[in-house]
């Protein structure tokens, strides 16, 4: 059993079969539509993962100066710093691999939309399921008016400035220059994230089918008002200081 077949059962497939599915379910057989919907079918099924990783960077955000104070106190002693990082994670319920587990369920879920979007709902190729059924006729024009096979400059725009609002808000302030290596690297790369990024987007929106840059503003979209609430929720808790308790819920 290859690792291609794996991916293709696993992931390719059944994302496959679902946006077929999907399609053939709303009104006029709208691919648009019908991405839109996989996305936050997508989204709904990662879910857990993506709050339990945002909980975790607020947390991380709100621990910023016991951490700078640790890393201060024991700056001579990397063991000592090191055990006192870890007592004050466990203390607040905090798991810094929280992300780096997240960006492992998300990345293959990510390249597998990619290239699903990018080859298109009409190429075939792909085993259908017994109960997905191809409709007759595939409206490739989200609305009537976007052109999805084809790249538009509209959606590519919407990608990019979607992008940009979802890193202002994940890095409201960029770091300010600091002498620290590792402190100026997080800084270079939160500029590179909040303003190089969305262009990237930008860019490769205008080169592939308008069904990609769809999904990442959906996407994009999905996660800011998620995003957005959970911050909305933190900052009433940790505005009234209702304590550690609170915290760990």
């Amino acid at each position: 059993m290859t690792f291609s077949f794996i991916y293709n059962e696993a992931l390719y497939r059944p994302l496959y079969n679902a946006l077929v599915f999907l399609t053939g379910l709303v009104p006029g057989h709208d691919v648009g539509v019908a991405i839109i919907l996989l996305t936050i079918l997508v989204r709904v099924i990662i879910f857990p993962f993506t709050h339990r990783g945002l909980v975790t960077q607020i947390k991380m955000k709100e621990l910023e100066p016991e951490i700078k104070k640790i890393k201060e106190s024991y700056k001579n002693n990397t063991e000592e710093q090191n055990k006192k990082m870890m007592e004050l994670y466990k203390e607040h319920g905090v798991n810094p691999l929280s992300g780096c587990l997240l960006l492992l369920i998300q990345l293959p879920i990510l390249i597998t939309l990619y290239r699903l979007f990018l080859n298109g709902i009409l190429t075939g190729g792909v085993a259908l399921y017994p109960f997905v059924l191809m409709p007759e006729v595939i409206a490739t024009n989200f609305l009537g008016i976007i052109n999805l096979s084809a790249p538009n400059y509209v959606l590519a725009f919407l990608a990019g400035f979607s992008q940009f609002l979802q890193m202002k808000l994940s890095n409201p302030k960029i770091p300010q220059k600091s002498p620290n290596m590792k402190e100026e690297m997080a800084r270079a790369m939160a500029i590179q994230a909040t303003y190089v990024l969305p262009l990237v987007i930008f860019y490769i929106s205008t080169r592939f089918p308008a069904a990609l840059a769809l999904y990442w503003t959906s996407s994009n979209v999905f996660a800011t008002l998620h995003e957005a609430i959970v911050r909305s929720r933190a900052r009433l808790m940790y505005g009234r200081g209702e304590g550690k308790n609170k915290r760990n819920s």
